[in-house]
């Protein structure tokens, strides 16, 4: 009997709403130091690229996550699974905005990131739980919600450090985080595997999936450079708008990061051109949209219009890129949703973690036009996984390639 079958009806859109908020209040907790990286470093008495690996340590919290935590979401009930890490999250979130000193802020960032993994599995099952023919439909509303969650986190972390400090916007979250925990639980309706597996027969099979679907390893290889070069961006902005430039408060950077809302109203409109066919398309104009940023945001050095300009089309190339990758993903093996997205988002986030590291040294010693060069290289080698991509799937549609089908594992 296939897991959908067991559901009596699929997801009403209020539902994925819902779920969309839920997933933009785990992801968007990973970005609220973006914005806030000079503020933490001044209260906390710490050079600016200490501050700046509060970044890394949430994406690579998250990657363990996504490695060690989302693959359960095809062993465990998956209500209880999101509900349990969202209050986990919770807990890392308290932790970070009463942090007295650097070694605490690690602690909290790195539980939050670890446990914030909850977005990731409610990503698949907004896509188990709706119609096949509107999954696209429905992992782009939830999508929608998580992305904006990660772009308003940057503008509301800004806001309330004017208001309260830096640390408020850890404590708000928290609080935030536990409600929505609570009506979670009492709105979403269990889903479960069929069939399930031991822990370790479950992370073993991540591997056979890697090895068997070829196109798991080329939308994973685009996921993680596309992802990377956006994370250049994302761990030096806040030094460069907050220096002798431009001179921006931790408001004026959040409002800036307002411009790449429109990236979030990308995902929603590409999951819905990828459920009439259009995703590789949409695929390949969004890497080149992303090469044209770095245009763009070398122009904002001095001129912050550039400079929004560029992180609107970032956002934009960014999610067109992202929202493709796990509709294709997830139309693999539906029995593995779970494990596919694991394995993609692992890889996805440590191409995050590796660009914030790179952007941070790419900024300490090529200043701006080094981050800049970076994430234009980066970029291109995106392009060029997306030519791979493009080169497996006509092999498998001329029959050259049949990817293994792996068990229900």
């Amino acid at each position: 009997m296939s897991e959908q079958s067991q559901h009596p009806s699929y997801l009403t859109t209020p539902v994925l709403l819902l779920m969309a908020v839920a997933c933009g209040l785990c992801a968007g907790g990973n970005y609220f130091n973006q914005p806030l990286l000079h503020s933490i470093s001044v209260s906390l008495g710490i050079t600016e690229t200490r501050a700046a690996l509060t970044v890394t340590v949430a994406q690579v919290s998250y990657a363990l996550g996504l490695l060690f935590i989302v693959p359960l979401g095809d062993k465990f009930e998956r209500r209880q699974l999101a509900v349990g890490l969202m209050v986990l999250a919770a807990i890392g979130q308290f932790i970070s905005g009463l942090a007295i000193n650097s070694s605490m802020l690690f602690v909290g960032v790195g539980m939050a990131g670890l446990f914030s993994v909850a977005a990731q599995v409610l990503v698949p099952m907004a896509a188990i739980l709706s119609a096949p023919s509107r999954s696209g439909r429905a992992v782009g509303m939830v999508m929608s919600g998580l992305l904006t969650g990660i772009l308003l986190a940057r503008s509301v972390a800004g806001l309330l450090s004017g208001i309260g400090g830096w640390s408020t916007v850890y404590l708000v979250s928290g609080v935030i985080m536990l409600v929505i925990a609570v009506v979670l639980w009492l709105k979403l309706p269990s889903s479960r595997n069929p069939q399930t597996h031991g822990y370790l027969s479950i992370l073993l099979s991540l591997f056979t999936l890697l090895r068997e679907q070829p196109r798991l390893r080329t939308r994973a290889l685009m996921g993680g450079l596309g992802f990377a070069s956006v994370s250049a961006l994302f761990s030096t902005m806040a030094l460069l708008l907050a220096g002798p430039a431009h001179g921006l408060s931790d408001v004026a950077i959040g409002l800036v990061g307002l411009a790449g809302v429109m990236g979030a109203l990308m995902a929603s409109l590409g999951g819905r051109l990828a459920d009439r066919g259009l995703g590789d398309t949409v695929t390949a104009i969004s890497v080149v949209l992303l090469l044209l940023s770095w245009g763009l945001l070398w122009l904002g050095h001095d001129n912050l219009w550039w400079f929004i300009a560029g992180m609107l089309v970032i956002d934009l190339a960014l999610q067109g890129v992202h929202i493709n990758n796990q509709t294709t993903i997830f139309a693999l093996l539906p029995h593995a949703r779970s494990r596919l997205n694991a394995v993609y988002m692992t890889s996805y986030f440590i191409g995050g973690a590796s660009g914030s590291t790179l952007g941070t040294v790419a900024w300490t010693y090529g200043g701006w036009a080094g981050t800049c060069l970076l994430g234009g290289l980066l970029a291109i080698m995106t392009g060029l996984a997306t030519w791979a991509d493009r080169k497996v799937k006509s092999a498998i549609v001329r029959g050259e390639h049949t990817p293994a089908t792996v068990t229900e594992q």
